[in-house]
Order: C-alpha cells, then sequence, then structure tokens
C-alpha cells in the first residue's frame, strides 16, 4: 500500500511537471525509479496514464480523470495524517508562490523562524509578480496582493499596508514635487508592472481623483519599479511594505502625504476543490501573527517592515 500511494505521488509530479526527470529530482530518486514506479502505477490501474514522447510526457484522458481524482485523495489522506500526528508536525514539501517584493524582502528572511518550528518540512518558493495557475503549478499557497480575480479560490486575509507615492531625493531635486494629484500628469510614474500608462486613485476627505499617468519605462516586476524610483528615474507607487527599506535609508522620499493611494491587500489564496495543506494553514497563521505583532510594537507612523519612515520631503520646484 505504501508502494502504491508513493507511485501516485510520482504521477502527480510527472503530470504536474510533464518531465519524468524533474520529478526524480524533486523527489531526490533516479530516473528509471519513476519509470518503474508509473509502469507499476499503470498496470494495476489496466490503462495507460502518460503518453510519452523522446521531448514531451502528456496525460492520456484516462491519466487526466485519474489524475483529478487522486490528487485530491490523496491531499484528504495527508490532512488526515496530519491531523492525527498533531499540526505541530509538519512534513512533506509546502510550495508557495508570492510576490518578489514581499518573497525577496519579507517572507523569506522570516522563512528561517518558521522553519524553526518545522524541521521536517521542505519549501519550495516560485517568486514572480504574475498570476499562477495554483492548480496547474501545484501552488499550496500563493500570497497575492491586490483584488482577488479568481472566484474559484479559497482566500484568507493576512495583512494591509497603505499604498504610497515615493521618489528619491535627487529626482525630487531635479523635476520638483507634484503639489496635487492633477500634477502626477507631469512626472514619470511607476503605478504597475508590464505597462507604461496607467491610472492613479486617490481619495482626501471624501474627495477622489483619478489621474492617468504616464512613463517612458515599463517593468515586469515591483522590484523593477522600486529599483527605478531608487536611481531617480521617476515616481513609483507602491505598498508602503515593498519599498520599506529604501524610505528607512532616505533613498525614496513619500510624495502627497496628505493623500490615500489606497490599501495593498496581502491574501492568502489556496485552489478550490482541495483543503489546504497543514502547512499551507501554518505558514499562513505564522505571518498573521508575525505581522501583527510588529505592527503593534512599530514606533507610531510605522509599521511591519519597516520601523522608521523617511522624514517628508522638503517643497522643491516644479516638474519640468
Amino acid at each position: 500500500m505504501t508502494n502504491c500511494f508513493e507511485a501516485i505521488r510520482l504521477f502527480i509530479r510527472v503530470a504536474r511537471t510533464r518531465s519524468f526527470s524533474e520529478a526524480a529530482r524533486e523527489k531526490g530518486v533516479s530516473q528509471p525509479t519513476v519509470s518503474r514506479a508509473i509502469a507499476g502505477l499503470e498496470k494495476e490501474v489496466g490503462v495507460p496514464l502518460l503518453a510519452r514522447t523522446s521531448r514531451t510526457v502528456t496525460l492520456t484522458e484516462a491519466g487526466a480523470e485519474y489524475f483529478s481524482r487522486v490528487e485530491n485523495a490523496l491531499h484528504a489522506l495527508d490532512e488526515a495524517a496530519e491531523i492525527v500526528r498533531g499540526t505541530s508536525v509538519l512534513s512533506g514539501t509546502l510550495r508557495i508562490g508570492t510576490a518578489t517584493s514581499f518573497g525577496r524582502r519579507y517572507l523569506i528572511p522570516k522563512l528561517a523562524d518558521f522553519m524553526s518550528f518545522h524541521p521536517q518540512l521542505r519549501v519550495n518558493i516560485t517568486l514572480t509578480d504574475e498570476r499562477q495557475n495554483l492548480v496547474a503549478e501545484g501552488i499550496d499557497v500563493a500570497l497575492r496582493f491586490g483584488a482577488l480575480e479568481d472566484s474559484s479560490a479559497v482566500a484568507r486575509k493576512i495583512h494591509s499596508w497603505p499604498r504610497i507615492a515615493a521618489a528619491s531625493p535627487a529626482y525630487v531635486s531635479r523635476a520638483g514635487l507634484p503639489q496635487s494629484p492633477a500634477d502626477l500628469a507631469n512626472f514619470h510614474v511607476f503605478a504597475g508592472p508590464g505597462a507604461s500608462g496607467a491610472g492613479v486613485t486617490l481619495r482626501r476627505d471624501g474627495k477622489v481623483s483619478s489621474v492617468r499617468v504616464e512613463s517612458r519605462f515599463t517593468f515586469s516586476t515591483n522590484e523593477g519599479r522600486i529599483a527605478a524610483a531608487t536611481a531617480g528615474m521617476g515616481i513609483v507607487v507602491a505598498s508602503q511594505c515593498s519599498c520599506a527599506q529604501e524610505l528607512s535609508e532616505g533613498k525614496l522620499v513619500r510624495l502627497l502625504e496628505d493623500w490615500d493611494f489606497g490599501q495593498a491587500d496581502l491574501h492568502a489564496v489556496y485552489a478550490m476543490g482541495r483543503q489546504a495543506k497543514p502547512a499551507a494553514r501554518a505558514l499562513t497563521d505564522f505571518l498573521i501573527r508575525e505581522l501583527k505583532t510588529e505592527e503593534t510594537s512599530a514606533p507610531q507612523h510605522s509599521g511591519p517592515c519597516s520601523r522608521m519612515l523617511a522624514a517628508p520631503a522638503k517643497t522643491s520646484r516644479k516638474a519640468t
């Protein structure tokens, strides 16, 4: 029975990675071992599950049906085992997908603490600003910012940060300070990855201002936008958390601080139809506790990811 379960686990990884060698590498076994396990599983069920060529591995029609059923069943068995053992004993691999900035600046530095509580757990992290297909890519938990567009997913809110506008002191000295939301149209504003033109919405005292901003530069990641702003190329609109280090070091200064640029909400997202792995739930609980603790202990006007923000920018000449 154990060998059958292991064969199913290998089949799931081959189906997801479309590669026998990749599945073997992930599981720490040889490729022939994977091939023999899949062959034995196909003999057991009585039909081919995978179609193999010299270059590709794809699911057969029967394999796709089998895959959709056994994956959910295996997750249920794993969860039952975790519940019996207690959630303090987490094992296996937790696959996490998260935004580049949050992963590099906050999640990865915190993982050592999390993993110290769960020494039998392994973690696989994908850093990307692109939305992932959780099922197709085998992601157990995605840590996502912004609106939840996938209505078929189950999500849990972790934390919120204010979105801010910021620029380098050198850029402010050269281009001046925006005095009102409308002034942003006269600056290079990096409002979102992959777009040179976008809208920015600001609020104050019940008043809403929407401004279309343009830039000569486009970036595929939030990290690229922050780096460009730090280099004096323009203004970045991003979550306070994502550029907290640059703010605290004085490399960026906040602009239009009297205006509300909205909130950046972080959610843990789990694929629908699958119970979240105990490890995924444990990571979510850990992040909620850590961020709440940091928010409570941070100085006034500060927050998680930053203990100190740069002083307000001084008024400079108008943009040219």
